[in-house]
């Protein structure tokens, strides 16, 4: 009977190209906005100051997505290189890059069609094309006219010094409306927008605020030959908050393996925040645990603790960030579409053997933030009731006061409104009507593009504070009415001096 044998035997090899189709199962885990991000880090690695991405519709329809940059571009000698499925660059010490996948992967997963233009310093312009045929039977990429190219690179951008750079093409979108209907697409639009800011400024949060980059969003509407207004992707920080919840924090948590040192850097949020940048999507308790960063870009931004502890209500106030990187592969991994770390066994143990020059561990860490959000809670059930909120205050406004102020339901809500006053008084208490009245003499249209009667939340919210406990009891007493005589003498005269 045939033993089991160490080596194997062979006799020769055959090459065995992969099937054509499997071009159709790549990037299958990227949604818009990560496929979009695998671009946006391309643009970064080749040094681009700016970059754009546009929505094109023609009659009506959207039609195409561009990502374009005025970074170094791709010399005509490596543009086949670089279009290539797997083709592996050698990355320098600060590239987002890595699995040479990124860009087909990306693009792929989105639309039926990927265009690259680029243009290099000293070189021509240059193009490829990657479609995606049904009846696709090898790996033939199109080569893109010299002219076209060139007329690509002409059009209005809006990019400062773009002498060199790339223009990214994706057609035929899988995702989009396939409807002209125009309250379908604007809706779609601003939901791809929305989504995109969020996830842009996020992962590239750190990138952004060192001014390394500048991203912007707009559509262009082909028919009427006009770019729309440019939205710019502003950082959001995820440790941005403006105190710390907990005074001891935040602490720098380090452990060591061998030659390597790791180190969590452990925050806690105030209770109940309202920052956009702490009610990321998916909620705050989705949010909480690890947020891994590698080479200045978020990988993955919270959404547990690696075997640690599970995911608890309690640890919502609580995130880390590490930092990862090449050297220390075999504790951490992350998927191709750079949206997820996988760890490795050693992980969990160094982050549960990490300390901080004080003595603190992971366990204190997590104990304290635990307290913080007791605390919190507490304090909001302790808070004195208000009056709730009526007319002319801003949806997001109302929704952030709502987190943070229990509501008398008893009591009639409270319209902050603008009208025409006789006089150069600021304000007015209109117990009968429920309403703080302010004089339109005073509005700061100035400052914002149209009038609407939600204008002007930072100043209702500072007057909703204060004056709200004028709108409570039967009658108002010679205090009240001394601190209406103050608050109006002060503000009018803060008014008057704000006028040009």
């Amino acid at each position: 009977m045939p033993t089991w044998r160490d080596e194997i035997p062979t006799s020769g090899s055959v090459e065995l190209p992969p099937d054509p189709r499997a071009l159709d199962g790549l990037g299958r885990n990227h949604s818009l906005e990560t496929a979009v991000a695998d671009l946006v880090d391309n643009s970064i690695d080749a040094g681009a100051s700016n970059v754009l991405i546009r929505f094109v519709r023609v009659e009506g329809r959207l039609r195409a997505l561009y990502v374009v940059d005025n970074g170094h571009g791709i010399p005509e000698s490596k543009i086949d290189s670089a279009m290539t499925v797997g083709g592996r660059r050698q990355y320098g010490s600060s590239d987002l890059g890595k699995f040479g996948l990124g860009l087909k992967a990306a693009s792929f997963s989105q639309a039926r069609s990927l265009t690259v233009l680029s243009k290099a310093f000293g070189s021509r312009a240059v193009g490829r094309r990657w479609l995606l045929k049904p009846d696709r039977r090898g790996f033939h990429c199109d080569v893109v006219s010299t002219e076209f190219a060139d007329d690509e690179f002409e059009r209005r951008w809006g990019i400062a010094e773009m002498d060199t750079g790339t223009v990214v093409r994706w057609d035929d979108v899988t995702g989009f409306p396939a409807t002209s209907d125009d309250g379908r697409v604007e809706r779609f639009i601003s939901s791809a927008a929305s989504a995109l800011r969020t996830h842009l400024g996020l992962v590239f949060h750190r990138i952004i605020e060192a001014a390394r980059v500048t991203i912007e969003i707009d559509v262009e509407d082909v028919d009427i030959d006009s770019p729309g207004p440019r939205i710019p992707v502003e950082a959001i920080n995820p440790f941005g908050y403006a105190r710390s919840g907990n005074a001891a924090y935040p602490k720098n948590l380090t452990a060591r393996v061998g030659d390597l040192e790791i180190r969590f850097a452990c925050h806690i949020w105030s209770g109940r925040s309202s920052l956009p940048q702490f009610r990321l999507p998916g909620g705050a308790e989705s949010r909480q645990g690890i947020y891994f960063y590698r080479r200045g870009r978020l990988l993955q931004a919270g959404g547990g603790w690696h075997g640690m502890r599970p995911m608890d209500r309690r640890l919502q106030l609580a995130r880390v960030a590490v930092e990862i990187d090449d050297d220390v592969l075999r504790l951490f991994t992350m998927n191709p579409e750079k949206s997820k770390v996988n760890v490795g066994p050693e992980f969990t143990q160094l982050a549960e053997h990490s300390k901080a020059e004080d003595g603190t561990t992971f366990h204190d860490y997590l104990e304290a933030a635990e307290e913080t959000y007791t605390d919190s809670r507490k304090r909001s059930h302790e808070r004195r009731k208000m009056a709730p909120l009526g007319k002319g205050i801003a949806p997001e406004l109302r929704r952030a006061i709502e987190r943070e102020v229990p509501f008398d339901e008893d009591l009639e809500p409270i319209d902050i409104r603008w009208k025409p006053f006789p006089n150069e008084d600021f304000f007015a208490i209109d117990r009968e009507a429920r309403a703080l009245w302010l004089n339109e003499r005073y509005r700061p249209e100035a400052r914002v593009a149209r009038r609407s009667v939600n204008d002007a939340p930072l100043l209702k919210a500072l007057l909703y504070l204060v004056a709200e406990n004028l709108f409570h009891g039967e009658y108002l007493g010679a205090r009240d009415r001394d601190n209406i005589a103050l608050y109006q003498e002060i503000l009018t005269a803060a008014a008057k001096s704000d006028q040009p």
